[in-house]
């Protein structure tokens, strides 16, 4: 399998976002249907549509304004970069470019609250955005990732794990832990790669 340069898309997002959910890079599958999390085994869908309850098999245009009505975002870390197939692992760490946080956040003021889906989009964000950005007031928790890849864990876990986007600032409970290193909560350091 041959590398490829890639382009993420476009946020799902407006004026009223107050959570962002990031991942890395979108596979293969959203890349050829030109949407967020297409790919039939990825619970993204699954987990939202519960949550937030509405029909997880409605248009695409209908999901994207279900998140928008309950003032969630949609974006990815990484505007371009080389990959073999779908997967994070394959990502060609010299190549990444990362999408214009700065921009983003200065357009979207009320965003308060960061939720990585998945260690590699926390990472990227790391690695590329956090120095660049003033981060001061936003919050940030990476949560398992509802990738196919991720397959040690349960859809049920997933779920759990995932809720804490229904209430943002409510302490996390051990209760709600799928893993005890499955989040990280914040803020995080310009200084440091680690949390506070």
């Amino acid at each position: 399998m041959s590398m490829a340069c890639v382009h993420s898309f476009e946020p799902i997002v407006d004026k009223n976002a107050e959570i962002l959910i990031l991942g890395s890079m979108p596979g293969r599958a959203s890349l050829a249907a030109g949407q967020y999390y297409a790919h039939a085994q990825n619970a993204f869908w699954r987990i939202v549509s519960e949550l937030l309850q509405f029909d997880r098999a409605a248009p695409y245009e209908m999901r994207v304004q279900a998140l928008k009505s309950a003032r969630i975002a949609v974006w990815d870390v990484l505007q371009s970069c080389t990959r073999e197939g779908s997967s994070d692992a394959m990502i060609e760490r010299d190549t990444q470019i990362a999408n214009d946080f700065r921009t983003f956040f200065r357009t979207h003021k009320k965003i308060k609250h960061v939720f990585f889906n998945g260690a590699k989009a926390e990472a990227c964000f790391k690695q590329h955005v956090l120095r660049n950005i003033d981060n001061g007031a936003i919050s940030y928790l990476r949560l398992p990732s509802t990738s196919p890849a991720n397959a040690s864990m349960s859809f049920e876990r997933k779920l759990n794990a995932w809720r804490i986007i229904l209430e943002p600032t409510q302490p996390i409970s051990s209760s709600s832990r799928p893993d005890a290193d499955q989040h990280h909560v914040m803020p995080l350091r310009k200084d440091s790669d680690d949390y506070l």
